[in-house]
């Protein structure tokens, strides 16, 4: 097995396909299949199912992803060491986010990151619980996952950074904004509305179906699994909204109001990388993503 047909593989999990993959690479689709072909020969398995034009992952082809993005890593490592001699940087960076820290801080950490290197590419994947954070970073699928828990992550054999607490708010929908002037509110004062909810798992909807158990009378009219459908429903009216604040700069840059939810309930965002072999780029958006850890404003330290 060579690294040619690892970097071919990763091509066609990358661009969803065969053809894309081969666009990509600059070379022609089947010439990308005979390789393909070559690699399942070399291991004795299938790692595509070819549902007619699609190529669907098999259960050894996910679990070859992992590895093989370890392998192609180390060789960018050794690359960029032979690089930085003449000065030049370069190589991908791997990371996972949940949505919310997806906004921030991760917009701020990765503005940070380009700014200090420009040549080294990122790709930023999706997930939806801290959980699937945890597996992909340990798998070695990405190098750095980002996550929120409605407490602080400590996990065997993974580094943990604690970044921030973002506390709950509510994002007000305009058109049935009859709360009383001021920042903040009860859970009690979410009776009598309407609520776009995420799906259950996350601290945002373990707090509405809390304030439901107490008796509160509100309605959750909308549950969303893809919380970028949040802004554009709470903008239509269609309900308020319980979110982190990492999503009051985008709130009120729409023109919407924000209201922090007493009592206070905090999503704990910590950033996750593996313990050892990290490439250069990994250390490198470590040392930014330590400059962005929030201290608490009553103690003047990190929040344990």
């Amino acid at each position: 097995m060579d690294t040619r047909k690892l970097k071919y593989f990763l091509a066609v999990v990358d661009h969803d396909g065969f053809n894309r993959a081969a666009e990509h690479l600059l070379i022609a689709q089947p010439s990308l299949s005979q390789t393909i072909a070559s690699l399942e020969k070399d291991l004795g398995v299938p790692l595509f199912h070819r549902i007619g034009r699609r190529a669907v992952l098999s259960e050894a082809g996910k679990e070859l992803v992992g590895p093989a993005r370890l392998v192609m890593r180390d060789l960018d490592a050794a690359q960029s060491a032979v690089q930085s001699l003449r000065g030049v940087r370069s190589g991908r960076l791997d990371i996972i986010t949940m949505p919310s820290p997806g906004i921030e801080p991760l917009t701020s950490m990765i503005a940070g990151f380009t700014r200090l290197h420009p040549s080294v590419r990122l790709n930023v994947s999706a997930a939806f619980t801290p959980e699937e954070v945890i597996e992909s970073v340990r798998t070695g699928s990405t190098e750095i996952g980002l996550a929120g828990s409605a407490s602080p992550i400590r996990v065997p054999g993974v580094n943990v950074l604690d970044l921030e607490r973002q506390p709950l708010i509510l994002i007000v929908n305009p058109q049935a904004d009859t709360f009383t002037p001021g920042t903040t509110i009860q859970r009690e004062d979410l009776g009598g509305h309407r609520l776009i909810a995420s799906q259950r798992g996350s601290l945002m909807r373990w707090l509405v179906d809390d304030a439901l158990a107490r008796g509160v009378n509100t309605e959750i009219v909308v549950e969303v699994a893809h919380r970028t459908s949040i802004l554009p429903l709470v903008l239509a009216g269609v309900g308020h909204a319980v979110m982190p604040s990492s999503w009051a700069p985008t709130a009120h840059k729409a023109g919407l109001r924000t209201l922090q939810i007493e009592p206070v309930s905090h999503l704990d965002v910590a950033i996750l990388s593996r313990r050892e072999d990290l490439t250069p780029a990994a250390r490198a958006f470590l040392k930014v993503a330590e400059l962005h850890v929030v201290q608490d404003p009553d103690t003047g330290k990190v929040p344990d």
